[in-house]
């Protein structure tokens, strides 16, 4: 009973994730979705393939139910997963992220908690794990990239939320009110030396 409980309680979070990272994608230009927001190149359809691809991965090969969709070896990762070319639409990775949804979902439905697995790209003794670990796994990749979505989304634009029914409107002059209260918070702790 108890693994029923689990199971459905981390795979209705996962699927919680997907939808919160898929709607940071809201409304954007092409360009403002693919472009860099971090020095290290980080953006927002950059996140949305790179946790598709590490669903596909480890709700694939990992328990030997290899993923539908094209995937490079995992040997020969290249960082390619954290962004678009300029040949691949957003729409395009969204479908390849919402087809992985499918194939992970598949598998998670069809293997109990304790089905074994191997992750043959962790070292030792780590490989051999099971479906319970891989989920809490994925979650926790799943949740840390729609974490650093929030950021850029809000970097791009204002928008913040994890859904859209939750959304308020932007007020300006409160936010700016807030960031001053924090602002003077800050430098009253470590007062800037002149």
């Amino acid at each position: 009973m108890i693994d029923d409980f689990a199971k459905d309680n981390l795979h209705g979070r996962l699927r919680r994730d997907r939808k919160a990272l898929l709607w940071k994608l809201d409304g954007l230009s092409e360009y403002d979705a693919r472009r860099p927001l971090t020095a290290t190149g980080t953006n927002l359809l950059g996140l949305v393939k790179h946790v598709a691809s590490v669903e596909a991965r480890y709700f694939g090969e990992v328990f030997d139910r290899p993923s539908p969709e094209p995937l490079p070896r995992w040997q020969d990762s290249d960082g390619s997963d954290l962004w678009a070319t300029a040949d691949e639409t957003c729409d395009q990775i969204i479908g390849f992220y919402r087809r992985t949804w499918e194939h992970s979902d598949a598998t998670i439905n069809e293997l109990p908690l304790d089905a074994p697995g191997h992750v043959p790209w962790w070292p030792e003794p780590y490989p051999n794990t099971n479906l319970f670990a891989i989920m809490v796994h994925v979650l926790g990749e799943a949740n840390r990239h729609a974490g650093h979505a929030d950021i850029l989304r809000e970097g791009l634009d204002g928008r913040t939320g994890m859904r859209p029914e939750h959304e308020q409107q932007i007020d300006e002059e409160a936010r700016a009110a807030y960031c001053a209260k924090i602002e003077l918070a800050a430098r009253a702790a470590a007062p800037i030396k002149a």
